[in-house]
């Protein structure tokens, strides 16, 4: 009897984020391996969602989205990114953002093409790249300041490659790509006739009075960008899989039909909650920069005073640390060994590199409540005193 198992899954397996968060729960400690962001989400965004239950608005909404969504995200757009979107044409909201790629890739690309991720990469831009049929290839970039060259980026490019994806504020390594870097993707987009995907989910999340710049406002790159976030991570709100893609007409419209072909659509009430979530004020979005940029300050503290290197995050909620000096055989030997002493969960770099590099690295998300995070520093600090 056959298997029955498509040749696509063949060596795909369960995350190590899913693995340790599994063996935290097992020894009751404190998970600052999964990016859950346990964050309270915010009074006016649960209020919308339980009226718009209670108002009865349970059914499908639009394939691209309810139309009070699609207007808020692009005035929101419009504000915060500086770009002009027309809400009705070139925006699709989706199940989150990882339904987003999902749906970009299947929509754009086709099976044997190349994809272009910079290492450390997200892993689920990997697996799902290779689930879609497509060829991922890689620039590595070497910590701790994640940058690279032009003629690094133009070495990568092969004859098949059709796609370049940018992570930024990125996850693991916290990396912004800043407006010179964006010129070199444009440039060389441009110059290979590439499409590029951006992933921009932790948006609002930037330290040290840092700008987040969105790639489609490059000059040369707003024809060729399918520009991708989540509400997941602003509003706190993970499990309501809610993201947003932004593109040019003809792309967005083939973005849709593969999204509806797959999901349908998103929640229609949760849409409606979001929705009144960019009527907060001002203060909330700034809220989220000063807070977690003091949980950045307290993780790394404590990582440096238990021995673990950290390689400060210039945004998102993540920190990598250098454990190479601990004499673990491995990441994950180094992960276990820290949940067994400690009672907190880190993750294995591995899960965000090929091969070498990661085995040197742990990753920690700091999107705790504060209680959480602080015990999770003490205990971390006296790792290896």
């Amino acid at each position: 009897m056959s298997s029955f198992r498509s040749r696509r899954t063949e060596g795909l397996v369960q995350s190590d984020i899913r693995y340790m968060s599994r063996e935290c729960n097992k020894v009751g400690g404190i998970n600052l391996g999964q990016g859950i962001c346990d964050m309270p989400t915010p009074s006016i965004v649960q209020e919308a969602a339980i009226d718009a239950i209670r108002a009865g608005k349970s059914i499908y909404s639009y394939a691209e989205g309810a139309v009070e969504l699609r207007e808020a995200i692009a005035a929101k757009v419009r504000r915060y990114n500086n770009l002009e979107v027309d809400p009705q044409r070139e925006l699709v909201v989706t199940v989150g953002a990882s339904g987003a790629f999902t749906a970009t890739i299947n929509a754009l690309l086709d099976v044997g093409d190349g994809i272009l991720l910079f290492e450390p990469y997200y892993g689920y831009h990997l697996h799902a790249s290779t689930m879609a049929g497509l060829e991922p290839q890689f620039v590595c970039l070497e910590p701790p300041q994640f940058a690279f060259s032009e003629e690094q980026l133009e070495n990568a490019i092969q004859a098949n490659t059709r796609a370049i994806v940018v992570c930024t504020p990125g996850n693991p390594s916290g990396k912004m790509f800043d407006q010179q870097e964006l010129e070199i993707v444009a440039r060389v987009a441009k110059r290979h006739d590439l499409l590029v995907i951006t992933d921009e989910v932790y948006e609002y999340i930037v330290f040290d009075d840092r700008e987040h710049i969105s790639p489609a406002t490059i000059e040369g790159l707003r024809e060729r960008t399918v520009s991708i976030t989540s509400l997941s991570k602003t509003f706190a709100i993970t499990g309501w899989r809610l993201g947003y893609v932004i593109a040019p007409e003809e792309m967005a419209r083939a973005i849709m039909l593969v999204s509806d072909l797959l999901y349908v659509c998103a929640p229609t009430p949760l849409q409606h909650g979001v929705a009144a979530g960019f009527s907060a004020p001002q203060s909330y979005f700034d809220d989220l920069k000063t807070d977690y940029q003091r949980a950045r300050d307290l993780l790394c503290e404590a990582l440096h005073l238990g021995g673990m290197e950290p390689i400060v995050p210039q945004g998102a909620y993540y920190v990598l640390a250098d454990i190479a000096h601990l004499g673990y055989a491995t990441a994950r030997d180094a992960a276990m060994g820290l949940l067994e002493e400690t009672g907190v969960a880190a993750v294995s770099g591995r899960c965000f590199y090929r091969a070498e590099p990661g085995e040197h690295l742990l990753r920690f998300c700091f999107a705790k409540e504060p209680e959480a995070l602080e015990e999770a520093c003490r205990r971390i600090s006296r790792f290896r005193q």
